[in-house]
């Protein structure tokens, strides 16, 4: 048994400005509506992997289901939220403006820490990796494959969860766009 953990190519994201962290929610959910930026286009090596399997499952996010049908995979097995990528928290600040990114890893480090105002928290998204693996586990068991169209830091907890159930492969899938990890499971 296979599944393939792969993280979405590049969104097609508009002119960033500065945003006080108040603000920081609504660049999320602009984000979280793009799809794949037209100028980018998946590596052949990626497009040769994912071709090999049998189930596609994508989050429901655009730029997830962009990015599988730029790999050429039209049949998509399952779209759900539960792949989606773990929630950012933000807060009521309203100053400093930074660049969304910048505040898109202040507060990635502060939910690290415990922090999860508006967002999951982190126990919560292990929670739904938990539920997400074994979902993929039981795809791969009955049809020999599956390619995760996913998201970073989701489709690394995955990857933790088949590790931790008896999976071989990296700990990390890949964290740059198209990057990806190969999980085997000897029956």
């Amino acid at each position: 048994m296979r599944i393939v953990l792969l993280r979405h190519g590049r969104p097609e994201i508009n002119g960033v400005m500065k945003l006080r962290a108040n603000e920081i929610h609504e660049w999320i959910k602009a984000y979280n509506m793009s799809g794949l930026s037209q100028d980018d286009h998946p590596p052949r090596e990626v497009v040769e992997i994912a071709g090999e399997c049998n189930t596609i499952v994508c989050s429901d996010l655009p730029r997830s289901i962009d990015s599988a049908h730029a790999l050429g995979l039209h049949k998509i097995s399952c779209m759900e939220k539960k792949y989606r990528e773990v929630g950012l928290p933000y807060a009521d600040i309203k100053m400093p403006k930074l660049d969304p990114k910048i505040w898109a890893a202040i507060f990635r480090m502060l939910w690290f820490l415990g922090y999860s105002a508006n967002g999951e928290s982190l126990k919560e998204a292990k929670s739904r990796a938990r539920r997400a693996a074994l979902t993929l586990e039981g795809m791969a068991k009955d049809t020999g494959s599956v390619l995760l169209v996913g998201h970073g830091f989701m489709n690394k907890f995955i990857a933790s969860v088949l590790l931790s159930n008896g999976w071989d492969g990296p700990s990390v899938p890949g964290r740059n766009y198209w990057e990806y990890g190969v999980y085997q499971y000897a029956t």
